[in-house]
């Protein structure tokens, strides 16, 4: 017998079937255990397809978790501002608004021995507070951040400077330092580790500076968020030209560029490269901000 049909295994989800199944005219039997096998078949279907949308559906919970380095390392945290954010935003990395460039309050400052002279900015860390039970919250778990920010060595002071070489500390945003612990803690030890950027949206381009020499500000960068080589194209040079960094996320060239579509190639520390072409079309104005729809 020919068996066809058209199964809807969840809404929107519909499965042509058929299935030729050998015919019996005698035992009766034999039909019955075709007929398990069929619907035995259909219910190994259901549950995969129902698995395969599961996972599609949750990926942009795992990306946030993915590790870059398994490995924890020990490190102490402060924190500055207050908790609307207020003497969080702009910072040594470069970025501006961070509600309006989607970081919002999820992010820190970072020490010499961790900022790399820059090198760091846009790159995600889990911290934790660790075994310090008068000021770490119970049960407190984690926090995700990105690094936008410098936490500034002092050498005037004999001690208590943080943010000296060769130590690793994270001078976190009040919010986040007070989802971990107390804030009359004023300093606690955390245990960190690099992860993935999950970023909503693609990667932002924003164009600054004048016709003599542009400055391109890169942001909302997933994968391993920090960045460590651009390119940029103009519709009418043909050829990729080297962008060098500024400081922290901001690129620049000398090309004369006005007036001409822009394209990029974006390539983050783990050693991936993005091609984002025509992203700028040719009446861009300084200071725009075009969407590079792709991210990593």
């Amino acid at each position: 017998m020919n068996l066809k049909g058209v199964m809807q295994l969840r809404p929107g989800l519909l499965i042509k079937v058929e299935f030729l199944a050998p015919v019996f005219h005698q035992n009766n039997n034999n039909l019955f255990a075709a007929m398990a096998t069929l619907k035995l078949f259909f219910s190994f279907l259901m549950v995969t397809v129902h698995l395969i949308s599961s996972m599609a559906a949750n990926r942009h919970m795992l990306m946030g978790n993915q590790m870059i380095d398994s490995n924890w390392y020990d490190a102490h945290a402060t924190f500055y501002g207050d908790m609307s954010g207020g003497g969080t935003m702009q910072g040594a990395c470069g970025y501006g608004d961070l509600f309006k460039q989607g970081y919002g309050l999820q992010t820190t400052a970072l020490s010499t021995a961790l900022f790399n002279n820059g090198l760091t900015c846009g790159a995600c860390f889990e911290i934790k507070c660790f075994n310090d039970p008068q000021w770490c919250y119970p049960k407190a778990g984690s926090v995700i951040v990105t690094a936008t920010n410098f936490c500034s060595p002092n050498y005037s002071k004999p001690d208590e400077n943080w943010c000296n070489p060769p130590l690793k500390h994270f001078d976190l945003s009040k919010p986040m330092f007070t989802k971990l612990a107390y804030d009359k803690a004023g300093i606690i030890p955390v245990k960190y580790r690099r992860v993935l950027c999950y970023k909503k949206g693609g990667v932002q381009f924003q164009i600054k500076g004048n016709p003599y020499l542009i400055f391109v500000l890169l942001y909302n960068v997933g994968g391993a968020g920090d960045v460590k080589d651009v390119k940029i194209k103009g519709s009418s040079t043909g050829s990729w030209l080297q962008m060098s960094r500024n400081w922290g996320v901001n690129w620049q060239t000398g090309a004369k560029l006005v007036g001409q579509g822009l394209s990029f190639q974006v390539t983050t520390s783990d050693g991936k490269m993005i091609e984002f072409d025509n992203v700028v079309p040719t009446n861009w104005q300084f200071n725009q901000v075009f969407d590079g729809k792709n991210n990593f």
